[in-house]
């Protein structure tokens, strides 16, 4: 079988993806920024090629060998069923959305977690750069698990890459600071994650934040009982109480950031 590296479509749909939403917030944003927009997105971009470098370093195509490799081998929990491949394709992309969203949960109700995921949700605004702004000790954990539920599950490489690339825009759809249609954001609460869902996500009360932890499907929140709906939109204040002020947000804090003191 021959192989394929999804960064050659995820990395054309991050690009394009990220350019869209940026013009579309600046066009007609859900709110203004409260703190300079080209410096949160110098910080953000700035992680995120961080981010990059020592991923490619690390983890270099270990996802889709890995699901190439489960899938010639006829290994994991897909491979020993005799469900057509669209099935299985579509199971992988639900299964490993659940997988997130239970991964993103841990990252609420775990203190070790949480230190590392705070550098996400320290932004004192949202806009599509949030999507971007992760810490690289998260990520690491994350692609571990990532390649260990690929074995697991026997994914195939249609339902990674296919994950993969829903992913990428679903995140970055739902941190975008966008003012959609009011009838819109009602269909799309029935089954996906739109920016509304994910603000109240990214408040800084506690109640509020540990709820819609959905990143594709807000399925696994409505049956689980972690959605929240009824917010005022309007007097939502993103970020993390301990991280108030722009000045000590800057790049060099948030790599550190875990390992300084504990906060809620």
């Amino acid at each position: 079988m021959p192989s394929f590296d999804p960064k050659v479509l995820r990395f054309p749909v991050f690009m394009a993806a990220l350019v869209f939403f940026l013009f579309v917030e600046l066009a007609v944003p859900y709110r203004k920024p409260t703190v300079s927009k080209p410096k949160r997105w110098f910080i953000n971009l700035s992680i995120t090629a961080i981010n990059s470098v020592i991923l490619n370093l690390l983890f270099a195509g270990l996802v889709i060998k890995a699901a190439l490799y489960v899938t010639e081998n006829r290994l994991g929990v897909l491979n020993l069923t005799p469900l057509p491949h669209w099935a299985k394709t579509l199971a992988t992309v639900a299964f490993m959305d659940f997988t997130l969203y239970v991964w993103h949960l841990l990252n609420h109700e775990m203190p070790f977690l949480w230190r590392l995921h705070r550098v996400h949700h320290s932004d004192l605004n949202m806009d599509v750069s949030t999507a971007t702004r992760f810490h690289i000790g998260e990520l690491l954990i994350s692609a571990v698990i990532k390649i260990s539920l690929i074995f697991f599950l026997g994914a195939d490489l249609l339902g990674v890459v296919i994950f993969e690339s829903a992913l990428v825009l679903c995140a970055q759809f739902h941190h975008s600071s966008l003012k959609l249609p009011k009838w819109l954001e009602t269909v799309l609460w029935t089954l996906f994650v739109p920016p509304s869902m994910h603000r109240i996500h990214h408040s800084v009360k506690i109640l509020e934040r540990n709820t819609n932890y959905g990143t594709i499907f807000s399925l696994w929140d409505r049956t689980l009982g972690t959605l929240k709906a009824d917010v005022d939109q309007d007097g939502i204040r993103i970020g993390v109480g301990a991280y108030p002020r722009e000045a000590g947000l800057n790049l060099h804090h948030l790599l550190i950031m875990p390992f300084y003191r504990q906060v809620k």
